[in-house]
């Protein structure tokens, strides 16, 4: 095999083999602004495994900056191509609606596409494309909204559009919105970032149910047993969130579930532009360059399923790094219950290239049996938020001249010398009985194809097909059977009794998961199958242990403890131990919340979880440790509990910098694209959870920060904020003093949640709470936190502030508290004295566990 690269010029080639000194395939001194490729050239700078090769399937200019690529039933294949992706540095018009959705068609079943037609044009940036059966879903940036598009008179241009599914507007970075679309073996759809999953029909959708928090990005696959499979780029982390489908709540890390350094990678493409900068860096080539050290941009999974290359890569996950330019690929095994993953190509990666523009960020299980990779094929792969000028990021991309290399794009498919492509599959319009007996096929992309259009059409005359199948030898068979079943309506006890005492542990596992659908509807045999499924709590394979903890937890079954005790001490399983102390693990109480602040803290969890664990930790105590922290701490941190506009600006606006002396790798985007009611819900979610305890935060609030600060146009740094935004005052040079129980007046200043300040007796009008500042400061507000203690709070107060503590100001009047954190703000004004007095009458005692204040 050759390589090929381009030095001053002109092309150079030379031997490629595991013993050559890869890292003089190109060579910054010699020239540093990157040149492009043609396809066959690019190819040859590719190093795969002996066996493997690369056929270019589509290439520009038929194709440009393709993202993704998905198959109907008619092995008729759409690229989605995002056309205004970073056409330079600084993301210029990146949201003009000039994207596109193009359709390529293998007429004679040679492998070469040779029928192209734009199927849609004019999008802003598509995102999802989901095949049905006579139509396509497609989703793009900014909106929640899926389109259903239609090709009724088969020219290969959609010419009719309907809105499928209303789901509003949705704003923020490109990168932190939603991919996928993946029409599960559950019959349900999914995507990255939403905590929903989907139900379909043919012309709308149907339903959406509640899903967990997955943290996956760019790209999901599924597994032949329904487990949608996510990774993770912003977090740096890879897969994530695998040891159980996703239904079932979040997994995040189990011990033990993947090898050594398993984020460790080893690119040949020595040009450092990674987002993190030195951090992520390593020595190569004798330490004359350096590259990618760390997983920093996973994306793209596929978990080949297909029938046409090797037997060893069936099941394994694949997951491009395009930065590193290169794909790794993944061993699952099971263990225990664990699900363990480990580089398959020890120290080196499965498939990696020289060439700086082979960005790889795609990859799908093909009807021929063989891979398809999607190569954007470009000089910059991050999108402008890291790319600002001044940045590290910038620097390389201008050395280099990065951001000249745009509008190519390639998609290849990995074939083997062992193994000829498999032929076209014609499902659409295909009669019942052909479909059904797709469902036997080798290859997952034909079972998942024919199952997906048997559910569409809800034709229940293959039922009695489908019942001969529960008892094929295949038990993947089985499982599709059962899942068809489940899909068109005619799933019952029977088949489920079958199937929850299958021979096969998965085919088990199945019958669980489906058996559900008529716990959920209430059918006459749920009380029999909650009982069954109780009964294999005590079963030999932990899997299926697992499988019966998660349902009887996600339904509620009445003895679910019993059932989580019993399995805990008849196996001492891993995967089970560590299962049932994620579903042990305590939940934040916030019994003090009215109900409409608790709906904030809900929506504002959902999406803290969506789009900022990734860099926060799903906890708030960051991802990463020392030199390679992501992002800062929010559990416990000065800026998440100072003043309330302080988070609102860095939402907005995004910050940059050093926080408390400490530089991390990841920058706070702004999300200004956001509404105002989204920045403050997901502010008073920081602000009050995540072992928080600070005000909420209202749509207004935002509202009158978005308009202060409207000129903006950089990220705030913490020192700037800092001279802009009221600071809180140090509380251990106050004087306070009280109505009642003067005696413990400081214990609502003593920095300790736990104790409080109480009038020991009921409240009364006329009652107080006095504070004298050591001198006069330049007032801003003043918080009672009282929630601890729930409704030991005034219904009515006055507020007022002094100079002298004889001459009295009101500042604010309240007839109507209802939040157990009592908030007064006003314009600065000079005080050296506060005072609070109640104006109602309670049978509670009047408490405070904190008070606080903030000064200009």
């Amino acid at each position: 095999m050759l390589r090929s690269i381009a030095l001053t010029g002109s092309i150079i080639t030379c031997p490629l083999n595991a013993q050559s000194n890869l890292a003089d395939a190109f060579d910054p001194q010699l020239h540093e602004k990157v040149k492009m490729l043609s396809p066959q050239e690019s190819i040859a700078t590719i190093q795969l495994p002996p066996g493997y090769s690369l056929e270019p399937v589509l290439t520009e200019p038929i194709i440009t900056e393709p993202t993704v690529c998905v198959f109907d039933g008619n092995g008729r294949m759409y690229v989605v191509q995002m056309n205004t992706y970073m056409q330079d540095a600084d993301a210029t018009d990146e949201k003009s609606p000039t994207s596109r959705i193009s359709l390529h068609e293998d007429t004679n079943g040679d492998g070469k596409y040779d029928k192209h037609s734009i199927f849609i044009d004019n999008l802003l940036l598509p995102r999802m494309v989901l095949p049905l059966e006579d139509g396509i879903v497609v989703g793009i940036t900014d909106t929640h909204d899926l389109t259903l598009y239609k090709d009724t008179d088969n020219d290969g241009v959609a010419d009719q559009k309907s809105l499928y599914y209303t789901g509003g507007n949705r704003g923020g970075n490109m990168e932190h919105q939603p991919t996928g679309l993946i029409w599960s073996l559950d019959n349900w759809v999914y995507t990255t970032y939403n905590t929903k999953r989907y139900k379909l029909g043919p012309n709308k959708l149907i339903t959406t149910e509640p899903s967990a928090p997955n943290q996956g990005q760019w790209g999901l696959t599924q597994d032949n047993y329904g487990k949608p499979w996510f990774v993770n780029a912003g977090g740096e982390k890879g897969p994530i969130n695998y040891q159980f489908p996703i239904a079932y709540g979040t997994s995040l890390h189990f011990k033990d579930q993947t090898e050594h350094n398993y984020k460790d990678v080893f690119p040949i493409c020595p040009i450092p532009d990674v987002q993190g900068g030195a951090k992520r860096l390593k020595p190569f080539n004798d330490g004359k360059e350096q590259v990618l050290n760390h997983f920093t941009a996973t994306c793209g999974p596929d978990i080949f399923r297909g029938d046409r290359l090797p037997a060893d890569l069936r099941g394994d996950l694949l997951f491009a790094e395009p930065v590193g330019r290169l794909i790794r690929r993944s061993k699952i095994t099971i263990n225990d219950g664990v699900t363990h993953l480990a580089n398959a190509n020890h120290k080196s990666e499965f498939i990696r290239s020289t060439d700086p523009n082979f960005r790889p960020i795609n990859m799908v299980t093909a009807p021929d049996g063989t891979l398809y990779i999607v190569d954007m094929h470009r000089g910059i792969i991050q999108q402008g938020n890291w790319t600002k000028p001044k940045s590290y990021l910038r620097s390389v991309i201008d050395k280099y001249g990065l951001d000249k290399n745009i509008q190519h794009g390639r998609i290849y498919r990995l074939v083997h010398k062992d193994f000829k492509r498999g032929p076209k599959p014609n499902m659409i319009g295909a009669s019942p009985a052909e479909l059904v007996k797709h469902l036997s096929h080798p290859n997952g992309w034909w079972r998942d194809t024919a199952q997906k259009i048997l559910v569409l059409r809800r034709d229940k005359s293959i039922t009695p097909k489908l019942t001969s199948l529960l008892k094929d030898h295949n038990h993947l068979t089985r499982i599709h059977a059962l899942w068809t079943l489940e899909g068109i309506g005619e799933l019952n006890e029977t088949h489920l009794r079958q199937a929850l005492t299958d021979k096969s542990p998965t085919v088990v596992s199945a019958g669980i998961r489906a058996s559900e659908t008529l716990i959920k509807a209430n059918n006459p045999s749920a009380p029999l199958l909650k009982q069954s499924i109780s009964n294999l709590i005590k079963h030999d394979d932990p899997n299926v242990v697992i499988q019966a903890l998660l349902t009887a937890n996600l339904l509620k079954f009445e003895n679910i403890h019993k059932l989580k005790e019993t399995a805990s001490q008849s196996s001492r399983s891993a995967g089970i131990q560590q299962t049932i102390r994620g579903l042990d693990k305590p939940k934040e109480n916030h019994k003090g919340l009215t109900k409409n602040l608790h709906k904030q803290y809900k929506r504002g969890e959902d999406i803290y979880q969506q789009i900022c664990s990734s860099c926060h930790g799903a906890d708030g105590k960051g991802v990463g440790k020392g030199a390679t922290a992501l992002a800062p701490p929010l559990s416990g941190s000065k800026s998440v509990n100072a003043h309330k506009n302080q988070m609102i600006n860095i939402l907005l606006h995004g910050l940059e910098g050093p926080i408390e002396g400490k530089t991390y790798t990841a920058p706070m985007v702004a999300m200004a694209s956001q509404d105002d009611q989204w920045i403050a819900d997901v502010v008073s979610f920081v602000r009050h959870g995540l072992g928080n305890n600070a005000s909420f935060v209202t749509k207004q609030d935002v509202t009158i920060i978005r308009a202060e600060t409207r000129n903006r146009k950089s990220p705030w740094t913490i020192e700037k904020l800092t001279k802009k935004i009221p600071q809180e005052l140090d509380r251990s040079n106050w004087k306070v003093t009280a109505s009642h129980n003067q005696q413990e007046a400081n214990l609502a200043i003593d920095g300790n949640q736990k104790t409080r300040y109480t009038t020991k007796k009921r409240q009364e009008n006329g009652m107080w709470y006095h504070i004298e500042f050591p001198k006069s400061v330049d007032l801003t507000s003043v918080t009672f936190d009282t929630l601890k203690s729930k409704n030991d709070f005034p219904a009515s107060y006055i507020a007022e502030i002094s100079i002298d503590g004889n001459h009295w100001q009101e500042v604010q009047k309240n007839t109507n508290v209802i939040h157990p954190i009592t908030t007064i703000e006003f314009p600065a004004t000079k005080a050296k004295f506060f005072r609070l007095t109640t104006k109602s009458k309670k049978k509670l005692y009047w408490s405070i566990h904190e008070v606080h204040a903030f000064a200009k």
